[in-house]
């Protein structure tokens, strides 16, 4: 019961609260961004992208938590969503700034991916972090292509979007050291699968 009643105010929070970062949102000091009307309306989609990213990572790393049986794990999991909350502030911080919202699907992602962490989380603690491993893996390349996307003159979203490619990077490894299991190659393509539909979507909704 604790763990469901965990679950229920991770969705609400991560959905509807005003989320502030521990860290300090990263810049690049000296360097202004200006941009004109097209490059700011391409710049929000691929950040509301990116936030779907962050609240769909919320999602997972809650339902893993509440999947394992193992405490040591189960807190691993759950530190690791903490430190993605700071990308979920970026982000929201980033599309108020260019004046844009959230996707409106927000709460499907949210339902699926908790879903699909619900069921790596049962298939096992190695699956599970393998599970993360490829998710950090594919995150991390989904945002080296929105670095080549977004404008060079928009240094507050790439800046964003540096320091949360690294620290996706760094969560990969961690599951890694972890004990991760290698994930089948149809899993990996369905993951990708799974991604474009989302990353296109929530490009325009």
């Amino acid at each position: 019961m604790d763990r469901l009643l965990g679950a229920a105010d991770s969705a609400l929070r991560t959905l509807f609260a005003h989320h502030r970062s521990a860290r300090p949102c990263p810049t690049v000091p000296g360097d202004e961004t200006a941009l004109t009307l097209p490059q700011r309306r391409e710049a929000a989609a691929l950040m509301r992208v990116n936030h779907v990213g962050e609240v769909c990572a919320q999602a997972l790393y809650t339902a893993q938590a509440a999947a394992t049986a193992n405490p040591a794990l189960r807190q691993h999991f759950e530190r690791a969503a903490r430190e993605e909350t700071d990308h979920l502030a970026w982000t929201r911080g980033r599309l108020e700034e260019l004046g844009s919202r959230p996707s409106l699907l927000n709460p499907l992602w949210y339902a699926g991916a908790f879903t699909l962490g619900l069921v790596a989380g049962r298939l096992g603690d190695p699956i599970s972090l393998g599970f993360v491993v490829e998710t950090e893996r594919q995150v991390e390349a989904h945002l080296a292509g929105h670095l080549e996307r977004l404008p060079e003159s928009d240094h507050a979203s790439r800046a964003i979007v540096a320091q949360m490619k690294e620290d996706e990077a760094g969560h990969a490894a961690q599951a890694s050291a972890a004990g991760a299991a290698e994930l089948p190659a149809v899993a990996k393509g369905l993951m990708r699968a799974a991604a474009r539909v989302m990353t296109t979507t929530a490009h325009y909704i």
